[in-house]
């Protein structure tokens, strides 16, 4: 596959600098639930699965040019991801279409620097991809190798000599433990915004990893360290998504009585089951499971429990390396399991998958 089918021409666009000072990013936060297990109430969960749309900057500096800058404050790679998210439906529930000279109704380029832009909060339209790598910029630095992303981190493509080319994306999680793939948001020319299982940067190509020097910590607990943050998010899962999440999900609406094969694959039996299952539960029926669908999905698990909700806990465990056999039987392996990894991510050591341990298995990687 060449170069000009993967990818539509890049912006060319320079910033002329970045503004001194910042300005708050928007915080999209969501709500802690006990894992005893709670719902949402019923104003949030007849709510659509995509999530609210970015705040408007409440400065911005014009620079020589008309070129709006800023220093974008500190914010959580889980805010980040969010603001990201909001591209996938903003155009009428639809992802925001591709375009090196337009701008979107918030006001960043429609190509892929100004999509990072928008989700890291910079001044509008954004800067473009060598802006982004820049270490002049003061927007990035560069890490020393792939196996050191984290959610929020990017992989630029800006030492491709046609800059017509040049790429970058925004990094989520790991789809596998032998970290050859993961999954990014990219804006990309004929689909615009996606969410995708990607391996750029892992083989032999162009593109190097780079932290965003403003991301703070976003999966790290407080009160003791017994409370989860609560800006870990859901993952967002639709058509074509593809992993142990979707696997997971597969599993649990197994578990509510939907006749799946968990096959790690998002697709038409999949949706159909989702669309019902929101039907049922007066969610919006869009076949898209994000936050208000995955609070209805989940089953609280624990010892001596059983089933499809119980695989769904192992298949997820297991992406953290516990080993453990997808068995549907909740013992004594499993339950070391689960007490482990809420000693590592600070969650309430009960060894019970309840909400907040469902939502951290789920979205912190």
């Amino acid at each position: 596959m060449s170069l000009r089918s993967r990818f539509t021409r890049r912006t060319r666009i320079t910033l002329i600098g970045i503004a001194a000072g910042g300005v708050a990013a928007a915080i999209v936060v969501v709500p802690s639930l006990a894992d005893s297990g709670s719902s949402e109430p019923a104003a949030v969960a007849a709510q659509a699965d995509y999530g609210p749309e970015p705040e408007a900057d409440s400065e911005l500096v014009t620079q020589a040019g008309g070129v709006s800058t800023m220093a974008t404050a500190t914010l959580s790679p889980d805010t980040m991801i969010n603001r990201a998210r909001t591209w996938l439906t903003a155009n009428n529930g639809g992802p925001v279409p591709y375009s090196m000279e337009r701008v979107w109704k918030d006001g960043y380029r429609q190509d892929c620097s100004g999509f990072v832009s928008m989700a890291l909060g910079l001044g509008k339209p954004g800067l473009n991809t060598v802006g982004l790598a820049d270490s002049k910029s003061g927007v990035t630095t560069r890490l020393g190798s792939v196996s050191q992303l984290k959610k929020g981190d990017l992989l630029i493509d800006y030492r491709t000599d046609d800059g017509d080319f040049r790429h970058v994306v925004i990094f989520e999680k790991w789809a596998n433990t032998a970290h050859s793939a993961y999954y990014a948001y990219e804006q990309r020319g004929t689909y615009g915004t996606t969410y995708r299982q990607l391996k750029y940067g892992i083989g032999s190509d162009n593109y190097d990893p780079f932290r965003p020097v403003k991301l703070g910590g976003g999966t790290g607990g407080g009160g003791g360290g017994q409370v989860p943050s609560p800006s870990v998010s859901w993952p967002v899962l639709k058509s074509g998504s593809q992993g142990a999440d979707v696997k997971s999900a597969q599993q649990l609406l197994t578990a509510q009585g939907y006749s799946l094969v968990a096959d790690s694959s998002f697709g038409p039996n999949t949706r159909a089951a989702v669309v019902k299952f929101q039907k049922s539960r007066s969610l919006a029926a869009d076949g898209v499971i994000g936050p208000n669908t995955w609070a209805k999905l989940i089953k609280v698990v624990k010892s001596g429990s059983s089933g499809s909700a119980v695989k769904a806990a192992q298949t997820q465990l297991n992406v953290y390396n516990y080993g453990l056999a997808v068995d549907g039987g909740f013992g004594t392996k499993t339950r070391s399991a689960v007490v482990a990894f809420q000693k590592n991510h600070k969650l309430e050591v009960d060894g019970v998958v309840g909400p907040n341990t469902w939502r951290t298995l789920l979205g912190s990687r």
